[in-house]
């Protein structure tokens, strides 16, 4: 199947309407401290968390009163943000379906089909998104899916809204979703995953733990930064620091014998299978 995809750059603080958000945990704060960072007042927030400990941090850090219950107050809300359990979606919905009527809904909830969030608040104007842990510190990378009901001014408005956590792809077929869950969702997982093992093997070649950790880390933000700025590809930028017979030769090579690229890639695709699974299992009723 053939992915296409949109870039977008990050946008401006520019004015939105008043945002719900269902759920009110570190996505949700993410999204609300970066709007806020940006001129957004509290005031422009509803937000509906049923634990108290989640409220009572919104409100120490946002200065928002969140609600227990979806009520009334939802519906000066232009956009409503999901950011529930998937396992809590469908009934939550039917709690807010009757306020939100006429409102934009924005899905941050992993997994769930954007068909099955249609039907449960009874409008096209759904925009599924797959965010990754990065964006609690403004560097996420997040796939989009609009469904036909979705006009471009829905999609600016969510744009805007999301510009505080990184950069956006938009994906013009849902199931790519379940290939950007597969690469960048759980993709902080296998950076972090390579960074435990190049600092096991610093320590264990006589480094300090803080010692490997800071040179694993720091060797990832560079090369990621390098990668990002420069207009050649990684394999050439790769090819530029192993000169034959040298110390990155040997360890390519070895990596190339124990064919970690292909396992590696058996790894992914078998993050975007359980990904359409889940898709399946959270979208019934």
């Amino acid at each position: 199947m053939t992915i296409a995809v949109t870039f977008l750059p990050r946008t401006g603080p520019a004015p939105l309407p008043p945002v719900a958000f269902i759920g009110g945990g570190n996505m949700a704060s993410a999204i609300i401290g970066g709007l806020i960072q940006q001129g957004t007042p509290a005031d422009a927030f509803e937000v509906v968390e049923p634990f108290e400990e989640a409220r009572t941090k919104l409100a120490q850090s946002f200065g928002i009163v969140a609600k227990a219950e979806a009520g009334e107050a939802l519906s000066r809300c232009g956009v409503v943000v999901w950011a529930v359990k998937p396992q809590t979606f469908a009934e939550a919905a039917r709690a807010v379906r009757d306020f939100a009527e006429d409102a934009l809904h924005l899905s941050v909830a992993a997994g769930i089909p954007s068909g099955s969030i249609a039907r449960w608040l009874g409008t096209e104007r759904v925009v599924r998104a797959m965010p990754n842990t990065p964006a609690l510190v403004g560097k996420g990378m997040t796939g989009l899916f609009a469904r036909p009901g979705v006009e471009s001014t829905d999609r600016s408005t969510v744009a805007k809204l999301l510009a505080p956590t990184g950069e956006l792809i938009w994906v013009d077929a849902e199931p790519a979703l379940d290939a950007v869950t597969a690469m960048s969702g759980s993709g902080p997982a296998y950076v972090f995953y390579f960074i435990e093992a190049m600092t096991e093997a610093g320590v264990e070649m006589g480094l300090t733990p803080d010692q490997a950790q800071r040179l694993a880390i720091g060797t990832f933000t560079g090369a990621s930064a390098l990668a990002h700025s420069a207009t050649e590809p990684p394999s050439v930028l790769r090819e530029r620091v192993t000169s034959k017979g040298g110390t990155t030769y040997a360890a390519i090579t070895s990596l190339q014998q124990a064919d970690v690229k292909a396992q590696f890639k058996t790894a992914i695709r078998a993050a975007q299978k359980r990904a359409a699974e889940l898709g399946e299992e959270f979208g019934r009723d």
